[in-house]
């Protein structure tokens, strides 16, 4: 029989289509699971078959091992032992226990179990470390583990946080551990350095198959630094937290590689996985992100943008229409949002309402008193405030100067404002240039409503800074993938032929429309001198008004039969 299970597992061992070290695919319920230092296995638990787990043949030069163990949503527990103990136990999508080997010591068990009433599908991998290497969650005093070498994370909208345990020094087997608080020398855990690594996931991707593959990256310490991108570096004085913004529906795994400088060692503590979002949700779930008042309102918007990307400058009270419906329904929305607890469909069509008075009144100040001047002032700021989003967006924004809220918005305010002045002796390529980049830019936003982009992430994130007091403290990386050169490549092609198609178009034409109201004044006088001007019998508005009301009372008054209606004399 022991024959037969070893052939057994050998041919699960051969399967092809498991990348990475994969060791085998199996159901949990089948009996004992095994493992092998170093491999990884996907199996099947279920609620009503708790599993014992066995761990052989562990080198004597092994200090200690991490077993860790990955689900995409679903909570998987892993154990000490048969009896659930908080510190001896932990329960999640991504947790893991250090085993701290006796001498002599050969093989490890645990136990494995899930209370989902779904089938989980898992993947483990225990790995080992000498007695120079660093070990991860050794000086835990937060957690309810001994030694915790997991990372535990927490996300809202606006960002996701990661928290860790110290580490401490390695040490061989039988001997006691080094202590974590007494000294801050050389020889002590205060030397370790802790590396934060963020990967992404191909956008869009939701599946659980792509998520495991992807977790084999992230590990074990060569293929973290590999493939994931080193976002800070800690001291073992620093805070063990750092936040990150929160990119809904799109997979992120963090990690943190513990060093130390001293010895040339390092080790890896166990990856965690977040989408920002909740896979079991009724409303708003992983695999239907988008609203639908958010498509409507941003395919609207984004219709209204590309009719300004082309004719904008032709159209100047649409464009100011364009423009103050921007201005005003971004401080509206900031507003509300900030001193109400609205719902977020109810926000969106106010600031709707909002924003379109705001257009009306910015078109009304221009028909009325014409100044050019204000109006340009309006269009520039608007393209400072998407240059500048840029520039943070894409080179200053992780740089820990601008951590200060202060800095940071300073900063800003200024690149916004020197974008107009810079334009001031051109005013109309100033205009052109917001036409052809803002109304693209719309496009872009409308995309993102349907297909997850990080392109829209530009301006969300100076929204979410606004909007959010622990914002400052996050890292805004985005992934930058497939999706993304596609929409950066249509944005960049509307915004050129837009910008080409006006300045062509007003080449020989006025730079800007006169003053609508001095027009219709003059036009008014014209009427009322010149007397062979047809519209010189138009009754006035008044008189018409009356008119019409009159004929509307007619078709409510009943008609009078027909005959003579002389009063009989007496």
């Amino acid at each position: 029989m022991g024959l037969l299970r070893l052939l057994v597992l050998a041919m699960l061992a051969s399967k092809p289509g498991v990348t990475g070290g994969a060791e085998a695919v199996g159901n949990a319920s089948e009996g004992l699971l095994e493992f092998s230092v170093g491999k990884f296995r996907y199996f099947e638990l279920n609620r009503p078959f708790p599993e014992d787990a066995i761990l052989r043949h562990i080198s004597s030069n092994v200090s200690f091992l991490i077993f860790q163990i990955h689900s995409q949503y679903q909570n998987t527990t892993i154990s000490f032992s048969k009896t659930l103990l908080p510190n001896t136990s932990g329960t999640g999508t991504d947790k893991g226990l250090v085993f701290i080997l006796r001498p002599e010591q050969s093989m490890c068990t645990l136990y494995l179990q899930t209370l989902d009433a779904e089938p989980v599908q898992n993947m483990a991998i225990p790995l080992s470390y000498s007695e120079r290497d660093p070990i991860p969650g050794g000086c835990n005093l937060e957690f309810d583990l001994d030694i915790d070498p997991n990372i535990y994370l927490e996300y809202n909208f606006f960002e996701t946080t990661i928290k860790f345990a110290p580490a401490n020094l390695g040490y061989a087997r039988g001997t006691n551990p080094p202590p974590c608080d007494i000294g801050m020398e050389r020889d002590s855990r205060w030397r370790l350095l802790y590396d934060v690594y963020q990967y992404f996931l191909p956008e869009n991707d939701l599946t659980e198959e792509g998520l495991l593959k992807h977790l084999q990256r992230m590990a074990e310490v060569p293929q973290v630094k590999a493939n994931a991108i080193k976002v800070v570096t800690l001291t073992a004085n620093d805070k063990t937290t750092v936040s990150f913004s929160s990119l809904r529906g799109q997979g992120v795994i963090y990690n943190v590689v513990v060093r130390d400088p001293f010895l040339n060692t390092s080790a890896a503590y166990v990856p965690a996985h977040t989408y920002a979002c909740s896979f079991a949700a009724v409303e708003g779930n992983c695999s239907s992100l988008g609203r639908v008042s958010t498509k409507v309102f941003f395919t609207l918007f984004a219709l209204l943008g590309l009719f300004i990307c082309f004719f904008g400058h032709r159209f100047w009270k649409t464009e100011l229409f364009f423009i103050g419906f921007i201005f005003m329904g971004l401080f509206f929305y900031i507003l509300i949002t900030r001193l109400t607890l609205i719902k977020y469909d109810v926000r969106l069509i106010l600031t709707a309402v909002a924003g379109s008075v705001g257009g009306i009144f910015l078109v009304a100040a221009w028909w009325r008193f014409g100044i050019l001047l204000l109006c340009m002032l309006c269009v520039g700021l608007v393209l400072g405030f998407l240059v500048s989003s840029v520039m943070f967006f894409a080179f200053l924004g992780n740089l820990k100067i601008f951590h200060d809220d202060g800095v940071f918005w300073v900063t800003f305010s200024c690149i916004a404002v020197l974008i107009p002045v810079v334009f001031m002796g051109c005013l109309r390529i100033l205009n052109i240039l917001t036409c052809g980049l803002i109304g693209s830019y719309s496009v872009v936003l409308a995309f993102d409503s349907y297909l997850y982009t990080s392109l829209s992430h530009i301006t969300l994130n100076v929204l979410k800074r606004a909007l959010n007091m622990d914002f400052h403290r996050a890292f805004t990386n985005v992934p930058f993938q497939t999706n993304d050169f596609i929409i950066l490549a249509v944005w960049g092609m509307l915004a050129v032929s837009g910008i080409t198609l006006q300045i062509r178009r007003e080449r020989g034409q006025p730079f800007f429309p006169p003053h609508p109201y001095k027009l219709w004044k003059r036009e008014r006088e014209r009427r009322v001198t010149n007397i062979l001007d047809p519209s010189y019998h138009i009754p006035p508005l008044r008189e018409r008004l009356y008119g019409r009301i009159a004929q509307i009372k007619e078709l409510f008054q009943k008609e009078q039969p027909a005959g003579e209606r002389t009063p009989l004399l007496l």
